[in-house]
């Protein structure tokens, strides 16, 4: 297990490169006024991507979360570039993190994070036919690479170290779907 970053301070932080805060002035059907503040991304969406290196195994990436000061293991997930479609996007994502890429990727369903007050959202796409590849990525350390089985998913999010919300759906998802059971209506 790597050591943990020292944390030298923390503050509040009136701007961010990524997220702000917007009040919503909304009006209910019953008359009622409310405002509300949401954060809201100002990228272009995200990927979170399933790389499947065979038909019963899945990739997952350790990662540092400072949200919760800890390692996290978890999906490959990241930020769309600009000029950048959901399946170009998630196949950069997996050759920054993972090392491969996949000739065939298939978007599975959207993910919000809090949809009470963010606007984020991300795609789930499910990555299968790995070769491998890589691209430098922008993660300060290198991350570890842990195939678990798909089978094994109810060990998986049991571990302490597996609380990320939007990989355990996308999991589900893509297990749902590889036993065809998953329809999008």
């Amino acid at each position: 297990m790597p050591r943990y970053p020292i944390i030298h301070a923390k503050r509040d932080s009136d701007t961010s490169s990524f997220l702000r805060v917007e009040r919503v002035d909304l009006e209910f059907s019953n008359g009622e006024h409310r405002v509300y503040e949401r954060l809201k991304g100002s990228g272009l969406g995200a990927v979170i991507i399933v790389p499947m290196i065979d038909d019963e195994t899945v990739l997952l990436v350790r990662e540092y979360g400072v949200g919760v000061e800890r390692y996290e293991l978890g999906l490959p997930k990241g930020r769309l570039d600009r000029d950048e479609t959901v399946e170009q996007g998630a196949n950069r994502e997996l050759k920054e993190e993972v090392g491969y890429g996949a000739r065939s990727l298939k978007i599975l369903h959207n993910l919000s994070l809090s949809p009470s007050y963010m606007t984020h959202m991300a795609h789930v796409v499910l990555a299968q036919d790995l070769y491998p590849e890589s691209l430098p990525g922008d993660e300060p350390e290198p991350l570890e690479v842990v195939p678990w089985k798909l089978a094994d998913l109810h060990t998986l999010v049991s571990r302490d170290d597996v609380t990320e919300g939007r990989s355990i759906a996308a999991l589900f998802m893509a297990r749902e779907f590889l036993a065809g059971r998953l329809q999008r209506t």
